[in-house]
């Protein structure tokens, strides 16, 4: 247990102390040689001084610095909300539309951020991304049952009966039980709000198919206990996720 604890403290104190172009290039702004370039040519700051040493090493705890007068924060994984507009993939090789990390800076797809699952590319809504693997998981898994509330917009006028077959569980073709939703409820003459702990393939689209009516507009407007509406982000906005907001994801 001491030895432990002695290579757990090694390993924080190793991170939390790093040369300038070693944090630089783990938050994504390039090769390390490129990062030591830009602090040579004195395009980095922090506190507002020009730092130009590169073998000098920097805290990493609560570190601020400017590049090319942008201001970041150092961050050892990040986690992101992006209301995400129709007609942008979730993926990181995009096919046939643009992909979602066409929405953030640059530096975020050279540190490996991706989707928490996915969405359609006519579906929009709340979309995680994160660089952390664990966090990922969690976040995709059924097995954590993280809830995720749909709104979808109904070609035929929502009955009772279509809210009562989605509660009771619609078979689709390639599942060998009936999916049924946590819950479920009518929203407007043509708009339905349905929960669901899966992720199957087009999941909420092919279970209004299997009760009788047509998904014209889909919509994820929470998960978990985060809710799109309280971050306040127009389609195409995104914004980090502080401890506070994380903790609305805990699986439950």
């Amino acid at each position: 247990m001491f030895f432990e604890f002695v290579s757990a403290l090694l390993k924080f104190a190793l991170m939390a102390k790093n040369t300038l172009d070693k944090i630089l290039q783990s938050q994504g702004f390039g090769s390390r040689r490129w990062c030591a370039e830009l602090i040579q040519d004195g395009e980095v700051s922090i506190n507002g001084a020009v730092f130009n040493d590169v073998r000098c090493k920097v805290e990493t705890d609560g570190l601020s610095f400017s590049i090319y007068d942008q201001t970041w924060s150092y961050r050892e994984h990040v986690y992101i909300a992006l209301n995400k507009p129709a007609n942008y993939e979730c993926s990181r090789k995009a096919s046939h539309h643009p992909g979602v990390l066409k929405l953030l800076p640059e530096q975020f797809d050279l540190r490996d951020v991706q989707p928490v699952g996915r969405l359609d590319h006519d579906t929009t809504g709340l979309l995680l991304m994160s660089d952390d693997g664990p966090f990922i998981h969690k976040q995709s898994s059924p097995k954590h049952h993280v809830p995720k509330i749909y709104v979808a917009t109904t070609h035929d006028a929502v009955t009772e009966e279509l809210v009562a077959a989605l509660l009771k569980g619609v078979q689709l073709h390639d599942e060998n039980a009936p999916l049924a939703a946590v819950s479920c409820r009518k929203v407007g003459e043509h708009q339905i709000e349905i929960v669901l702990e899966q992720g199957k393939y087009h999941q909420v689209k092919r279970m209004l198919a299997a009760a009788g009516n047509h998904c014209v507009a889909l919509c994820r407007s929470q998960i978990g206990e985060l809710k799109l509406a309280d971050l306040q982000l127009a389609e195409g906005q995104w914004c980090y996720l502080d401890e506070a907001l994380l903790a609305l994801l805990k699986p439950v």
